[in-house]
């Protein structure tokens, strides 16, 4: 891992318009800012006593992403809670912010689209369709979970991590020696941030071969696997101790109404 992640120092010195890092890349799909919200399976008289909690997480991760989660989870049931990701990704450093923060809370990360039921009279009902995406720093942000799984029909799709101003015009434009240093620092806290997680140095390798030129890289079940982004079987499968079980259970049996998190 030490010998990619200088190699991959010396390739982003030597090349400036293949890797240019952003601590905070413009939007320029115009997608909203990442939300954070309770939901509840349902219909009710379809799962009864055991319609499954998770929460949704789904748009764009800016700077202030992490700071927006924090709030959203002083509710004690975030700890160990299932986090549904749907996401075209954002900030460099703000991923990083927020992968550690939900590290910290010791959750479950998947990939799935939150559908909205009608008619639940306002308790959030939903469903989780796994045709989900988890594209660009997303990906890195699915390494956060203590368990993550993949369902098959979810997209996960990388590419380089590049300056947000200049995305859309790559090859036409000129770098600067300070933007080739925001390059370098965040490739080795990307680095540092991926060994962290329990991830792959395949992953980080993979995402820089693809320029921002080119069509986002979906990767296979089997390099899911290989780059530990898919651990387990299934998103609502029991932990394996015991005490994490018992927790698991009193969460779905005592979250209430749902709360909104992050600002619009």
């Amino acid at each position: 891992m030490l010998r990619f992640f200088w190699g991959a120092l010396a390739l982003g010195c030597g090349v400036a318009q293949v890797f240019a890092g952003s601590p905070t890349p413009v939007d320029d799909n115009g997608g909203a800012p990442m939300r954070f919200e309770w939901r509840r399976e349902g219909p009710a008289e379809a799962c009864g006593s055991n319609c499954r909690v998770w929460i949704s997480a789904t748009g764009y991760i800016t700077a202030d992403t992490s700071r927006d989660f924090e709030a959203f989870a002083r509710d004690p049931n975030v700890r160990g809670a299932v986090l549904a990701l749907d996401s075209d990704g954002g900030s460099v450093l703000g991923t990083i912010a927020l992968g550690r923060a939900i590290r910290n809370l010791e959750m479950v990360t998947t990939v799935g689209k939150t559908l909205v039921l009608t008619g639940s009279n306002g308790d959030r009902r939903a469903t989780l369709s796994p045709n989900g995406n988890c594209e660009s720093m997303c990906a890195f942000l699915l390494l956060a979970g203590t368990r993550r799984y993949v369902p098959p029909q979810a997209h996960v799709l990388v590419h380089q991590i590049w300056l947000g101003k200049k995305r859309k015009h790559a090859l036409e434009s000129n770098y600067s020696a300070e933007e080739l240093n925001v390059v370098q620092r965040d490739i080795g806290r990307l680095a540092q941030y991926t060994i962290e997680m329990g991830g792959a140095a395949e992953l980080l390798e993979t995402a820089l071969r693809i320029p921002p030129w080119e069509p986002l890289y979906r990767l296979s079940p089997d390099e899911l696997q290989r780059m530990q982004l898919t651990t387990v079987d299934a998103v609502f499968a029991q932990p394996p101790s015991h005490a994490a079980m018992a927790a698991s259970k009193t969460t779905l049996a005592t979250v209430g109404q749902p709360r909104a998190g992050a600002r619009d």
